[in-house]
């Protein structure tokens, strides 16, 4: 069985967003990273993501998903309310609704990625569901060299028991973006 992997992109001042919601300034080389050592091992590892409901949202058109978005693999959408319309769906690319919880959709997505990864795509909510609920098993942070002065935090309101991180690696990429592996320890 794979890992969970909770992944996000954060600003040098630790946020996940602008003020207004925008993750703009944070991506400017998404292209880029998906050609990068770490981009090509997480997409060719991940056997299904858990997404929150504001990372789904963050496409204007949910039918993009289908042809665009880097993982092709089961989609796990945590949420209150299904959409009205599903999204268009391929042969790999599926969506789950999910409005039972953090722990169902991972359960879910761990079912349909087998010996592949689960890849949490860290908004700050689903973020911190995740690791007060201990379910995953490495944290992978990029950190872009801008400062938002604004917006989410993903490490906040975690409470008393934070959980112990180990680094494992570290790798410097082009427009300045830093990526940062951890083991997290249980």
């Amino acid at each position: 069985m794979g890992n969970v992997i909770l992944g996000m992109t954060i600003s040098l001042d630790g946020f996940i967003n602008d003020r207004d919601g925008s993750v703009a300034a944070l991506y400017p080389d998404l292209d880029a990273w998906r050609e990068s050592n770490p981009g090509k091992e997480s997409i060719e590892s991940t056997g299904a993501v858990v997404m929150g409901r504001n990372s789904f949202a963050m496409s204007e058109d949910p039918d993009w998903f289908a042809e665009n978005y880097e993982y092709q693999v089961p989609i796990f959408v945590l949420t209150h309310e299904p959409p009205e319309k599903h999204p268009k769906e391929t042969g790999n690319l599926t969506f789950t609704f999910v409005t039972d919880g953090i722990e169902s959709a991972v359960r879910q997505a761990k079912a349909a990625a087998g010996d592949k990864d689960v890849n949490i795509i860290g908004a700050a909510s689903t973020a911190q569901q995740c690791l007060q609920a201990g379910l995953a098993d490495e944290l992978h942070v990029d950190i872009m060299p801008v400062l938002l002065g604004g917006g989410l935090r993903p490490f906040e309101n975690l409470g008393e028991d934070l959980p112990k991180l180990e680094r494992f690696q570290v790798v410097e990429l082009p427009a300045g973006r830093t990526h940062l592996k951890f083991h997290i320890l249980k």
